[in-house]
């Protein structure tokens, strides 16, 4: 299927991924552009940015670079005057940036604390913050956000990662705020749980901890930032016109049949 987003533009911020490998951002990137949108990638890489950009192009999609730092409320600010100078239209908003830290309730320090949550959850509400008036201009439009299934549930089986769940969690009480707040001026709010997804954010994970991972998904299968991608595709699109304030797990049952194994 091709043109599911023809005619719209999309921000995708933390599009290019540091490392090898195809991230969530890259996946629903070029995702994005295969349906028609034309698309803003944004990333603190420049260089990393225009080789994704030249990828969709490429393809015959459409692609821009904005680089900066969207934890700066001026960057954002200048991001989506970029879209709207560049393409005329701002309709989709794909947050996807995100790090974490090591550290539980005891140990994390401050400065990990204030850096995962910055990089989760500030970078998301500033870059929502400053996309929404455009949405309005244009009649409506879809803010996507990306958390976790450490933000429902902990990272299952592993201790360490207390900054990152409460982030992550935190991005679920947003996205039904702005859900709430927006739903009458036709703009939706949906968040994806990401499960045990191989990207190169966890590309320093061996085979030992990624066979784990797998086992303890009930599908038993490891998943991609491709089934991430079709997810948001399909939040972005018309197909998902009366859809808001949802959390999709994407995640291979972990969360639903969380009792798993019986």
């Amino acid at each position: 299927m091709a043109d599911r987003l023809k005619g719209k533009v999309a921000v995708v911020t933390g599009a290019a991924p540091r490392g090898e490998g195809v991230g969530n951002g890259m996946a629903t990137a070029i995702l994005f552009a295969r349906e028609g949108a034309k698309v803003v990638l944004v990333n603190r890489s420049a260089e990393r940015a225009e080789k994704l950009a030249r990828q969709i192009r490429d393809e015959g999609g459409e692609a821009s670079v904005f680089a900066g730092d969207v934890a700066k409320e001026d960057v954002c600010d200048a991001m989506a005057a970029f879209a709207m100078d560049t393409y005329g239209r701002l309709d989709i908003l794909h947050n996807n940036v995100g790090i974490g830290a090591p550290g539980s309730a005891e140990t994390v320090t401050l400065s990990d604390w204030n850096r995962v949550i910055e990089a989760n959850l500030t970078t998301t509400m500033l870059c929502t913050k400053a996309c929404l008036p455009r949405m309005k201009q244009g009649g409506g439009g879809s803010v996507i956000m990306v958390s976790s299934i450490a933000g429902a549930l902990g990272l299952m089986g592993s201790t360490g990662a207390v900054a990152y769940s409460t982030a992550k969690a935190g991005l679920h009480g947003f996205t039904h705020s702005v859900a709430a707040d927006y739903a009458t001026q036709n703009i939706r709010a949906n968040c994806i749980i990401v499960g045990s997804v191989h990207t190169p954010m966890v590309g320093h994970m061996g085979e030992e901890g990624r066979e784990r991972r797998r086992k303890m998904v009930p599908m038993q299968t490891e998943g991609t930032a491709w089934d991430v991608a079709h997810g948001a595709v399909y939040l972005a699109s018309d197909e998902s016109r009366w859809v808001t304030g949802v959390l999709l797990p994407i995640e291979g049952g972990l969360i639903a049949l969380r009792a798993w194994p019986r």
